[in-house]
């Protein structure tokens, strides 16, 4: 497997363990995750969006505010950046859609 489908795996895991994670480490892989989109999307020339309807920008900002706090809205962020990794991986080709440890 290369690193970008392991760390779908790890996010996809966690989000079926979701009960068993401390706050921090939900916080960590969510920051984990929103930052890897970022960098895929970068790689493949998408132009970063500010908008608040843009998934991952509310993600990221419901996360920076800490209102993350349940276990299902966790959960739900995991799976939707899990999601996001895998599209990108997809339309890429992995050429420039990988995780850097994959090239």
């Amino acid at each position: 497997m290369t690193a970008t489908t392991d760390f779908i795996a790890e996010l996809f895991r966690a989000a079926n363990e979701v009960g068993k994670l401390r706050d921090f480490e939900k916080q960590r892989l969510i920051e984990r995750g929103v930052r890897t989109v970022r960098e895929m999307r970068s790689d493949a020339g998408i132009r970063p969006s500010r908008s608040t309807r843009d998934p991952l920008v509310a993600i990221e900002i419901a996360n920076i505010r800490s209102e993350i706090h349940s276990d299902e809205s966790a959960q739900a962020a995991l799976l939707d950046l899990a999601d996001m990794i895998r599209n990108a991986k997809d339309r890429a080709g992995c050429e420039g859609g990988c995780l850097k440890s994959d090239q």
